[in-house]
């Protein structure tokens, strides 16, 4: 354990390279640049709020934030996990001619996809102040879903990041699984109110939105959802632990596939 963390450290400047690489080349030739980031999800959340607030959510409170909120953290969690699944493969010149820690180019995405999403906050911040979301205690505890987020979507982003150096289609498989994810993650409609009774069970099973409805419950001042809780917490370490499993045993045999 001391040798991993000692040997973490050695690469850690490395590591923040990557990171500012990363976003970089996000933003290379845009006009708009890391502004982009706030501008985007604000113009996506007027347009939904137009939409889906006057034809299915009528009925519920602050429809901005909570379109805002699922959509913020369903983002970061596609394009984190989808920028991990090519990490390996796109920095096959890398590996193939120095010696660096394979778990870094993963989690350089990821890290580089968390900044951008910590940022895009912002819009969430000023939106709930325009329209006066009432904000109490439950807001200190907003870094829990926050770090679950991250751990979430690191644990995926490993196992995927193993998978696709010997399954290389598995990149579009992973984009239509991710579309399958945001409809079951309640982002622009309410599942208590369109579902129904008996079917809530589909959102029960979703990792993703057990974190998004404790991080909407802490901006809203209710305290957060304990079977929630301990499902995402569970998932979440679960995932990491056996990502980072199967991303150490598999290591050495990346540079023969990429």
């Amino acid at each position: 354990m001391k040798q991993s963390i000692k040997n973490f450290k050695k690469y850690t400047f490395l590591l923040e390279q990557l990171v500012k690489k990363e976003i970089k080349l996000k933003y290379r030739n845009s006009f708009l640049g890391v502004f982009w980031t706030l501008l985007e999800p604000f113009l996506t959340m007027l347009v939904l709020a137009f939409v889906f607030g006057n034809l299915i959510n009528k009925d519920l409170d602050y429809v901005p934030v909570y379109i805002l909120s699922g959509r913020l953290l369903y983002t970061f969690f596609s394009n984190s996990t989808k920028a991990a699944t090519k990490s390996i493969r796109r920095n096959s010149a890398m590996i193939k001619k120095v010696y660096v820690p394979k778990y870094i180019y993963p989690l350089s995405a990821i890290l580089a996809n968390y900044v951008m999403f910590l940022i895009s906050l912002i819009v969430l911040v000023l939106t709930a102040l325009f329209i006066r979301v009432p904000i109490d205690y439950h807001i200190l505890l907003i870094f829990i879903p926050l770090g679950l987020l991250f751990v979430l979507a690191l644990g995926v982003g490993m196992i995927l990041a193993t998978m696709s150096v010997f399954f290389r289609d598995l990149e579009y498989l992973w984009g239509v699984a991710l579309m399958l994810i945001m409809y079951t993650c309640a982002i622009f409609y309410d599942p208590a109110r369109l579902i129904g009774d008996g079917r809530e069970w589909i959102f029960k099973i979703n990792p993703l939105y057990a974190v998004i409805a404790n991080f909407r419950n802490c901006i809203n001042g209710r305290p957060l959802d304990s079977y929630y809780l301990v499902f995402a917490l569970l998932f979440s370490f679960g995932t990491l632990f056996i990502g980072t499993f199967a991303f150490y045993k598999n290591q050495d045999k990346f540079i023969l596939n990429i």
